[in-house]
């Protein structure tokens, strides 16, 4: 069964950032999908388990942004 979980990224202006939000994200353990919202800076995890806050932020942080 999948767990997803809603954050929210502040700092994205681009498809760039949103592609480096995804990457980083995408390589965390479990990970099955990422679906990022530029204009509101939300991003839908879906993951096989749920994932640790602090691996989200810091994977979020190795892109340049921050959870808000």
């Amino acid at each position: 069964m999948s767990e997803t979980q809603t954050y929210t990224v502040s700092g994205m202006t681009c498809g760039h950032c949103v592609a480096s939000v995804t990457e980083e994200l995408t390589e965390l353990p479990g990970v099955e999908d990422v679906a990022v919202t530029l204009e509101t800076g939300a991003v839908v995890v879906t993951s096989a388990a749920p994932l640790d806050r602090a691996a989200v932020a810091a994977a979020v942080a190795e892109a340049g942004y921050e959870l808000a």
